[in-house]
């Protein structure tokens, strides 16, 4: 299966772009002195244009083909996050009750935190029950503006 990447320079990062023949497979904050070997698919074209429309305030739900890979668990708990409403934020307990065994806690979170797709899948959305900013592979700053981010645009004052 063939690979095609691209960079997409956001507000908080520069952002590695991934895709197969089937759709976005990886939405990562680029790391330092990480190799990207630019190859183009006509899905960038859509993905940068609907990430532009969200730091720009006029797109709330992503509407995009996207090709995750994951156990089936891990997909389970990703559809999960795309649930989850444009500036709201559920806890990891939450969202482990909606998947209808808190006991899975554990596991869940775990799910969460190996979504490679950042921001379209909005693993940033879900906090610690104390209401805590933690986990998110982004960096817990990354985090923050986005949730504040999503809050301004809806005009409600900062959480965090």
């Amino acid at each position: 299966m063939d690979n095609y990447q691209t960079v997409y320079t956001s507000p908080i990062g520069d952002l590695i772009l991934e895709s197969t023949a089937n759709g976005i497979s990886r939405v990562e904050f680029l790391k330092a002195n990480e190799q990207v070997e630019i190859n183009n698919h006509p899905v960038f074209d859509l993905c940068k244009s609907q990430l532009d429309a969200y730091f720009s305030g006029a797109l709330r739900h992503f509407d995009l083909p996207l090709a995750p890979s994951g156990t089936p668990f891990q997909q389970l708990v990703w559809q999960s996050l795309v649930k989850i409403n444009y500036g709201t934020t559920i806890s990891y307990k939450q969202q482990a009750l909606q998947l209808g065994d808190v006991k899975q806690i554990r596991a869940m979170a775990s799910a969460n935190g190996k979504n490679k797709i950042a921001i379209i899948i909005p693993c940033h959305r879900v906090i610690g029950s104390n209401q805590s900013l933690v986990g998110y592979a982004g960096g817990l700053a990354r985090k923050k503006w986005l949730l504040e981010w999503e809050q301004s645009q809806l005009g409600n004052k900062k959480l965090f």
